[in-house]
């Protein structure tokens, strides 16, 4: 990952909706969720998160498929992994353990019984 490239998927994610909705991308893995149970579950409104949903994807951090009506978004997981290598790369002056993540309060995700995808 380039720094320009860096600094575009930080930038997208420098705000709470987007940071929320990206977190909750990431438990859904690229199983994803359509728009309709991220806006239930996160309580932003389908006009609002549809923006955020452009900002990341314009920011290469998810990935978008149509079925239908409906669309189902997910984590782009190898743009995460590469911001989070440029992030971490000659981390801590050669001593990686001092690097190693620590248990951090996860985010509370409500599970849906099913999908409502509208």
């Amino acid at each position: 990952m380039k720094l320009n490239e860096a600094v575009v998927a930080l930038s997208a994610l420098a705000q709470p909706s987007r940071l929320e909705v990206f977190r909750l991308l990431a438990h859904y893995g690229t199983d994803g969720l359509c728009a309709g149970d991220i806006s239930k579950q996160l309580g932003i409104p389908k006009p609002t998160l549809s923006f955020h949903l452009k900002e990341l994807s314009q920011a290469g951090l998810i990935d978008s498929e149509r079925s239908g009506r409906s669309i189902t978004y997910s984590l782009h997981i190898d743009s995460m992994r590469n911001l989070l290598t440029f992030l971490s790369n000659d981390c801590c002056h050669g001593r990686p353990e001092l690097c190693t993540p620590t248990p951090i309060k996860t985010l509370a995700i409500k599970t849906l019984s099913t999908k409502v995808c509208d």
